[in-house]
């Protein structure tokens, strides 16, 4: 016999208790609030974010923006591979006789966004893949502008590029003068008139979007930022110059855009587009892979990592053209050798440190006025390094160098070569456009700028076979770190080097020791402070977390 079903009791109420209960919950209310007026109501605190005094502000900023970055990344590619996984599924639904071994992978179609166009390395040399990806946009292109920055064109050329280039005789090249606004104009006026007898030059300015917090919500909502065309200076020119190329070819063409790291490839890039479509930062090395992006119907531009640089370079020359990624670079020998090539009177005033006769004080000086310091109160060297070596590597600091007095065309090109890059190209409307970009550019001044001894063309690796061998220790360090940005790559370097018995600075004291004005330093004080750093290298400061 089934048990009969008990009846559930109704929630229903007559309206005098139900009046009863919310008269209550009013009271109850009003009693807290009572006591909370009394005791002093307080509004949540805002995140101040990182103050102004605070040291490497820049640098945190842009290491917060590189960790959003790389989470979106690796959340498209994980979305990719469930996508991948969900046709493979289907496939074998489909098709249940077929072993899953004998399907063929999933293409992606090349250049359609940041996360798909990333070639899968592995563990191959990622020196070899930058060499295949640039290769590949070489000849893919019909134009290829090899960006240059203005405060030291002639250390931004590539002999072995060029020449690579202009083998094929139908490809044109173009060099665009990219941080136009961080030299004086007559140095820049200078620079282009040296440029332009071997090759079209085109004056450039692109505009950056300094608002990092408009950067940050733009990576949470993941949409494309509008960049201020009245801001960037020279796409108009640049814009004409491709435009007549393409009308004198009569069909589509494709603009390849090559440089050493840290030139504006990218930048470049995006202000053309108007849109932020391709990664942009003061870290090198960003771009790893081909980018293909079309500005409209029948121009099309191609975005491609950055030139590798030979290690048979000067020491200054690998500072500032090899991203940190690639190349291991010690902070203190890098930015000795910048230092060794600069004006000293004019960093004493830049930097607002006392005269110094060697790098070990001017670190120590500019570490005590940053207040870089270790425990015990001893000098960060390394810190206040690598500090200096990204200030001279960033976007921000003006700094020049002088074109050679006498001009020499290039080994690699001729009267027929410079006549055939030439041709078809608007030169006459190019340097109305030039003058008037220059008017426009609100450069420094002479005296606020730091004078810079070039050290001439940089010699760059094309073909992977030119590649030297790594040690065993690079292998390493490159396979823990492959899916890391150049920022934590660089840290993870310095920390290493902070567990050996002493700092080798003997890099930086060759490199000064090259300038003939320049004497050597006290040996007791040279001594003092190398035992202090001996002695305390372990404890190496660690800006990276103390704001984030």
């Amino acid at each position: 016999m089934k048990r009969p079903k008990l009846k559930k009791a109704s929630k229903r109420m007559t309206c005098h208790k139900r009046y009863k209960i919310q008269k209550k919950v009013r009271e109850h209310h009003r009693k807290l609030r009572k006591e909370a007026k009394k005791r002093g109501r307080k509004k949540p605190r805002k995140d101040p974010g990182v103050p102004n005094s605070a040291p490497f502000k820049e640098a945190l900023l842009r290491e917060a923006e590189l960790r959003k970055q790389r989470l979106e990344e690796l959340k498209q590619q994980q979305k990719l591979d469930r996508q991948k996984e969900q046709e493979k599924k289907r496939k074998l639904e489909t098709n249940p006789g077929v072993k899953p071994s004998n399907l063929e992978p999933v293409k992606e179609e090349f250049g359609q966004g940041r996360a798909k166009d990333k070639p899968k390395s592995g563990k191959q040399n990622p020196k070899k893949l930058y060499c295949q990806e640039l290769k590949k946009v070489i000849e893919a292109s019909d134009v290829v502008l090899e960006v240059l920055d203005a405060r030291d064109p002639l250390g931004c050329r590539c002999p072995q590029l060029e020449e690579a280039i202009i083998q094929d005789g139908q490809k044109k090249l173009v060099l665009v003068l990219n941080k136009s606004d961080l030299v004086p104009k007559e140095n820049l006026e200078n620079w282009l008139n040296y440029l332009k007898k071997e090759l079209p030059t085109v004056v450039f300015r692109a505009s950056t979007n300094k608002d990092k917090g408009k950067i940050i919500k733009h990576l949470k909502v993941r949409k494309r930022a509008p960049f201020k065309s009245e801001v960037c200076v020279g796409k108009d020119s640049l814009w004409k110059l491709l435009r007549s190329f393409q009308e004198a070819r009569g069909k589509a063409i494709q603009v390849g855009v090559i440089g050493f790291p840290n030139v504006g490839k990218s930048s470049i890039i995006n202000n053309l587009k108007q849109e932020r479509i391709c990664n942009v930062g003061v870290s090198m090395g960003l771009t790893r892979c081909m980018h293909v992006v079309p500005l409209d119907k029948q121009i099309t531009v191609l975005d491609s990592p950055s030139l590798i640089a030979s290690p048979l370079n000067s020491a200054s020359a690998l500072a500032l053209r090899s991203p940190a990624s690639i190349e291991v670079v010690k902070p203190v020998e890098a930015a000795s050798a910048i230092l060794a090539q600069a004006d000293a009177r004019q960093v004493v005033l830049k930097f607002t440190v006392p005269d110094f006769k060697n790098p070990v004080e001017f670190f120590t000086s500019l570490a005590q006025r940053r207040g870089l310091h270790r425990k015990g109160g001893s000098p960060n060297l390394e810190g206040a390094a690598k500090l200096m070596w990204s200030e001279w590597t960033g976007a921000s600091l003006g700094y020049y160098c002088h074109p050679p007095t006498s001009w020499t065309p290039s080994p690699h090109f001729n009267e027929g070569i410079l006549t055939n890059v030439k041709q078809d190209l608007n030169l006459e409307e190019l340097e109305k456009n030039n003058a008037h970009s220059i008017r426009t550019i609100r450069g420094p001044r002479l005296a606020s700028s730091i004078l810079f001894q070039s050290s001439g063309l940089t010699n760059g690796i094309i073909e992977e076979k030119d590649i030297p061998e790594e040690l065993p220790k690079q292998k390493k360090q490159q396979e823990e770190g492959e899916n890391y940005s150049d920022l934590d790559s660089d840290q993870e370097s310095v920390e290493a080097a902070a567990g050996e018995n002493s700092l080798d600075m003997s890099g930086a004291e060759e490199a000064w020791e090259a300038l003939p004005e320049e004497s050597q330093a006290d040996e007791s004080a040279h001594s003092y402070i190398s035992d202090k750093m001996t002695e305390e290298e372990d404890d190496a400061y660690d800006f990276s977390t103390d704001y984030v």
